[in-house]
């Protein structure tokens, strides 16, 4: 995966926004303003995501590429290095467990709009 590919992927996804809210280099991801994952815009070698806890920590404990969120809070965010030989089709699920993860937080009247 790549950094226009990562893009691309998270765009695609309803109700996102990409943004710049710590610096203009810190390229965030927002569903209905709630972030859900953020990369270095030209350092693309990682990605933090949104996780339920137990499956944090269950990936952690599988790929070496899979660290606790840094600058985050560990108990709900990944690391995820990007060239950690971690197949790009789990990168994308990864991705998207962590957009709907965010997205069953919302109000119910809120998910409903996404679906529309």
């Amino acid at each position: 995966m790549n950094i226009e590919q990562f893009r691309e992927y998270c765009l695609s996804l309803p109700g996102v926004t990409e943004e710049f809210p710590f610096g203009e280099e810190i390229l965030v991801y927002k569903v209905m303003g709630k972030l859900f994952t953020l990369t270095h815009v030209d350092v693309f070698e990682s990605i933090n995501l949104k996780c339920d806890p137990e499956i944090a920590v269950e990936l952690r404990e599988r790929y070496d590429g899979v660290k606790p969120g840094y600058h985050m809070n560990k108990k709900h965010w990944n690391t995820v290095e990007i060239y950690s030989n971690i197949p790009d089709r789990l990168l994308y699920q990864w991705i998207k467990d962590s957009y709907d993860l965010v997205v069953k937080s919302l109000p119910k009247k809120v998910r409903e709009s996404l679906q529309s």
